[in-house]
C-alpha cells in the first residue's frame, strides 16, 4: 500500500490504514536512529526545506536529522531569516520554492491552515504540517500512537488521558483524530477554561477532574501547561495548576499500569513531577527517539514516493 496523498497536513485526513502503514514504517526505519553508521539512499537525489515560522527544537532538529540518515539534502529556514520578514507573501514563498525544485516543504506556522494554504500552490512538491496554530501537529501525534503500539498490545479499548490545555493544543487534536480513528478511548481533563470542546462526536470524553481521567487509564498524555497564557485568567497561579491538576505520585497510583508521555518541553512541578518525570513509567525519551523515526517514515513516503 502506498501513501495516496501528496501532503501531510493533519491526521483528521488520514484512514486507519494509513495511519498503521506510516507507523509500520517508521518501525522498520528505527534501526537506523539506533545504527552506528545512520546513512541509507532512501532519500538520495532528493531534497526539502524545512520552514519555521516558530521556534522548535525536537522537531525540527528531527526532521533535520531524519533527512541526513536518509541521505537527502536538507534546507533549514527560520522565519528571521526569510524573505517574508520582508514581506513576501506565503503564496509567493511556496512559488519561489516550488522554481527551486525542492521535493517537499515541512511548515511550522503559528497560523491555523498556514500549511493547508502552501499545498495549495506548490503542485508538485509535497508539504508536511509541523504544527499550525491551534490546529494539528500530526508527527507528533504518530510518534506518540508508535510509542504506545510499542508498549501496549493495541490501540482498540485502551484508556488514553490527555491532561492539560487541550483547547489550545495541537498535540491533543492529532491525538484525538489518530487514536478514536485506531479505537482508543479518549479522555481529556483540566480546568474547564482549557478543554476542547466540539469532539463529543468522536466518543471523547472530557472531565475538570483529573482523578476520573486517570483511574483505570493505560496512557497518560500530560500536555506543557503554556505558562504565558497565565494573564489570561486560564487558570489561576501555576502553583494552584499544580495542586488540582499536576501529575504527581499520588495521582499516579489510580494508573499503577499506565505508561507517562509528554510532548516537551516540560515544565517540572507545573504540569508534572520531577518524580514522576523520572519514573520508570514515563517513556518520554523514547518518543524523542520515536520522533525521528516517524520523520523518517514520512519523508520518505512523501518525498521518496516509496511504498
Amino acid at each position: 500500500m502506498r501513501l495516496n496523498r501528496k501532503d501531510l497536513l493533519g491526521l483528521k485526513d488520514l484512514t486507519p490504514e494509513e495511519i498503521t502503514l506510516i507507523l509500520d514504517k517508521a518501525e522498520a526505519l528505527k534501526p537506523i536512529v539506533e545504527s552506528p553508521v545512520k546513512k541509507v539512499p532512501h532519500l538520495r537525489g532528493k531534497a526539502f526545506v524545512t520552514l519555521f515560522f516558530e521556534n522548535s527544537t525536537r522537531t525540527a532538529k528531527s526532521f533535520e536529522l531524519a533527512g541526513k540518515y536518509l541521505g537527502g539534502d536538507v534546507i533549514n529556514v527560520t522565519a528571521s531569516a526569510s524573505s517574508v520578514k520582508k514581506g513576501e507573501t506565503l503564496k509567493d514563498t511556496a512559488m519561489n520554492l516550488e522554481a527551486m525544485g525542492v521535493d517537499g516543504v515541512v511548515i511550522r506556522h503559528g497560523q491555523g491552515g498556514a500549511p493547508a494554504i502552501l499545498a495549495k500552490y506548490l503542485q508538485h512538491a509535497s508539504v508536511i504540517n509541523a504544527g499550525d496554530g491551534f490546529n494539528e501537529h500530526p508527527t507528533q501525534g504518530l510518534l506518540d500512537m508508535l510509542t504506545i503500539r510499542q508498549n501496549k498490545a493495541s490501540f482498540k479499548g485502551l484508556k488514553v488521558a490527555i491532561i492539560g490545555d487541550s483547547k489550545h493544543s495541537r498535540v491533543a487534536r492529532s491525538n484525538i483524530w489518530g487514536l478514536t480513528k485506531m479505537g482508543a478511548e479518549v479522555w481529556l481533563a483540566g480546568p474547564s477554561t482549557l478543554l476542547a470542546e466540539g469532539f463529543e462526536g468522536l466518543g471523547v470524553k472530557t472531565t475538570t477532574r483529573i482523578e476520573e481521567a486517570l483511574e483505570g487509564a493505560d496512557v497518560i498524555n500530560t500536555l506543557r501547561l503554556q505558562l504565558e497564557r497565565m494573564d489570561r485568567g486560564f487558570f489561576p497561579t501555576a502553583a494552584e495548576y499544580h495542586k488540582f491538576w499536576g501529575l504527581t505520585p499520588n495521582r499516579m497510583k489510580l494508573a499503577p499500569n499506565a505508561i507517562v508521555m509528554h510532548p516537551g518541553p516540560m515544565n517540572r512541578g507545573v504540569e508534572i513531577s520531577s518524580f514522576v518525570a523520572d519514573a520508570e513509567q514515563n517513556v518520554i525519551l523514547p518518543q524523542v527517539a520515536n520522533g525521528v523515526a516517524v520523520r523518517m517514515a514520512v519523508t520518505t513516503l512523501l518525498f521518496g514516493g516509496e511504498a
